[in-house]
């Protein structure tokens, strides 16, 4: 169990059930009444965000979360397969849990898996990633109505906006929170 004065940003808590993380909190003392904590905080499986406020020392338990990185293989449907990299225990993980990562996945990368109580709560993919051009009109110099950028096809499927000196081929790093290129490799 923990106080609201041991609060940190980044840590995990049990609220109503389920596990949020500390994004930012704030210790307030009005001048009438009791101290209180603001808070926001993010929910670990949905990534919802909600603002919530403690009374100060107020009392919770705080869960312990763990991440360990797999090698992501293959998926078979609704599956998607990934193995321990010294232990080669593989585990399947669902296509829900998963979600829109699945666009930042390429088989044989290491994918971080975040673990409570021995469950998969959600997967962390790297924030920039490396992938090949499967399919990029070619850009006709002077078109410039579209900011200078054209829809690229990247080979786990996603589409992207690139510049319009990326060809089919070549190979670009991205970024996972945004899925905006940085630049060509």
């Amino acid at each position: 169990m923990i106080s609201t004065a041991d609060f940190r940003n980044g840590m995990v808590i049990v609220q109503d059930g389920a596990l949020f993380e500390i994004i930012e909190f704030q210790h307030v003392k009005p001048g009438k009444g009791g101290a209180f904590v603001r808070t926001k905080l993010k929910n670990v499986i949905t990534e919802r965000v909600l603002e919530k406020t403690f009374r100060a020392g107020e009392r919770m338990e705080d869960a312990r979360l763990e991440s360990i990185t797999y090698q992501y293989l293959y998926t078979d449907g609704d599956l998607y397969h990934f193995m321990h990299k010294d232990t080669y225990e593989q585990i399947a993980v669902s296509a829900d849990l998963v979600g829109d990562k699945r666009h930042w996945m390429k088989e044989n990368e290491d994918i971080s898996l975040v673990f409570h109580n021995g469950a998969v709560l959600n997967i962390a993919v790297p924030l920039h990633v490396n992938l090949a051009v499967t399919r990029s009109d070619p850009g006709v110099q002077g078109d410039r109505a579209t900011g200078g950028t054209k829809p690229a096809t990247l080979e786990t499927g996603v589409t992207v906006y690139v510049p319009l000196f990326i060809n089919t081929g070549d190979v670009v790093r991205i970024d996972t929170r945004t899925a905006q290129y940085i630049t060509r490799v």
